[in-house]
């Protein structure tokens, strides 16, 4: 008789044993996968967002990081973020949104530290930033940013830089002289550029940036006193030799770009306007911290005062220790009383007719000294004095004033004689402590102008 038996122990194999870890182990992972894939915003707000918000306190030594709502897109292996904004002493950044592309969350789960590494291959794209900077009180905006690492590309369109308030309250706030930046620009592109290098340590290495239509309006001023206990301001040389950060650009092109120069002498009054218009400027071997001596070769032209065309050459060695440099120029033929714009209101004076037939010029800075020559070609040329209050001819003063100058000081004409010779104005200006680069380039090129037209030189 056989014995039935409804259940029967058998002992198990050693492959049996083995195979159930393994199969909770598959389990657990099939798991992972599946919260991963269906609730991935939880997992990285909720694990992996102090990390995250941590290191990047760490890297850019801020005093407060504040992260909006991450957000984890398997599919298109992206990671998002709502919002950005970090403080530290100097400036106070923000974004939204932003989004990291070829950024998996398991990378993040696999390395204890976030670093620029993490993101080697990676693109980075940011709306609305916005980077406030706390002494000079202005602003810097962009409307995107996109960082390619793998294609060493950045982008940047929208960008616009200005003080917070209007002029006259950002004036009001110092005593001493200020000058207000207001830039806008369309577009910028960096191609060949190390963007781990930007990144990790703020090093710009690049082989070509291109701007596009960029719009500067510059104002100073004048009607405060220089503050002689502050920095003077510094020249490309001095800036470059003192920036820890790495800067290497094999070229730099400019097109199609607008300068509008001006210098206010009475508050509520208009300021002196100099106008430079369709600026084209090419710029190349732009470098510091290397182990050889570069100079760069800038090359410009643009349309000065809606009228007379100028080329311009410079040349800047940017390892010198002393501020120096060599720069020359030409500028076509037009009617000087397109000056006025600027010559009323900073030098008191009024042209009432003059036409230039040509101009060229050539000056070297040797630390801080500039010299030269100056060809300047015009005639009938005729000056007078203005009340510098009402604008006004018509003061005694300035009539006596200007009967002196047309007698004795301003030179009415220059041109060739009969061997073909011309008065040759001679530069002569050492820099002053607060003379900005651009201020300096034309203060030396205007004692040139002086010399040879007559009115004293400043």
């Amino acid at each position: 008789m056989m014995n039935n038996k409804l259940f029967t122990w058998s002992k198990p194999s050693l492959l049996k044993v083995a195979r159930h870890p393994v199969f909770i182990i598959g389990i657990v992972m099939l798991l992972f996968v599946l919260i991963i894939t269906f609730f991935p915003d939880y997992i990285i707000n909720t694990f992996f967002k102090t990390r995250i918000t941590k290191a990047i306190t760490e890297v850019c030594s801020a005093d407060s990081v504040h992260l909006g709502r991450l957000h984890y897109n398997v599919w298109r292996n992206r990671v998002g973020c709502d919002s950005i904004s970090l403080k530290t002493n100097d400036y106070t950044f923000s974004a939204a949104p932003l989004s990291l592309n070829g950024f998996g969350l398991l990378k993040i789960i696999r390395q204890s530290n976030f670093t620029p590494n993490t993101i080697a291959n990676s693109e980075i794209d940011a709306k609305g930033i916005i980077l406030y900077f706390n002494q000079s009180q202005q602003e810097l905006r962009f409307g995107l940013l996109h960082i390619s690492v793998p294609d060493s590309e950045l982008v940047i369109d929208s960008i616009k830089y200005s003080p917070l308030s209007n002029d006259d309250k950002f004036f009001s706030k110092s005593r001493f002289r200020q000058t207000s930046y207001r830039i806008q620009i369309p577009q910028i592109q960096i191609h060949g550029m190390d963007c781990l290098a930007f990144l990790q340590s703020d090093n710009i290495i690049a082989r070509k940036i291109e701007i596009n239509e960029v719009s500067a309006d510059i104002l100073v001023n004048m009607d405060k006193p220089y503050d002689k206990s502050s920095q003077k301001p510094k020249m490309p040389n001095e800036i470059l030799a003192t920036m820890k950060q790495v800067i290497k650009i094999d070229s730099l092109k400019i097109t199609n770009g607008k300068l509008k120069y001006c210098e206010r002498f009475i508050i509520g009054t208009k300021p002196g306007i100099i106008l430079i218009n369709d600026i084209n400027i090419s710029a190349g071997r732009i470098a510091n911290h290397t182990s050889r001596s570069d100079t760069t070769i800038i090359l410009g032209d643009g349309l000065f005062m809606n009228t007379g065309k100028m080329k311009l050459f410079m040349s800047i060695p940017l390892e010198s220790k002393d501020f120096s440099l060599r720069y020359s120029g030409s500028l076509s033929s037009m009617d000087v009383t397109e000056l006025n714009s600027f010559i009323e209101p900073s030098e008191n004076q009024r042209i009432n007719s003059g036409f230039l037939k040509s101009a060229r010029f050539n000056i070297n800075v040797n630390a801080g000294d500039a010299s030269g020559n100056l060809l300047l070609e015009y005639n009938n040329l005729d000056i007078s004095f203005i009340d510098k209050n009402t604008g006004s001819e018509k003061g005694i003063f300035n009539q006596i004033s200007s009967l002196f100058g047309k007698i004795f000081v301003i030179r009415k004409a220059n041109t060739s004689d009969d061997k073909g010779l011309m008065k040759v104005g001679l530069t002569k200006y050492m820099r002053n402590p607060d003379d900005y680069f651009f201020q300096y380039v034309w203060f030396a090129l205007r004692n040139g102008i002086a010399d040879v037209v007559g009115f004293p030189p400043k």
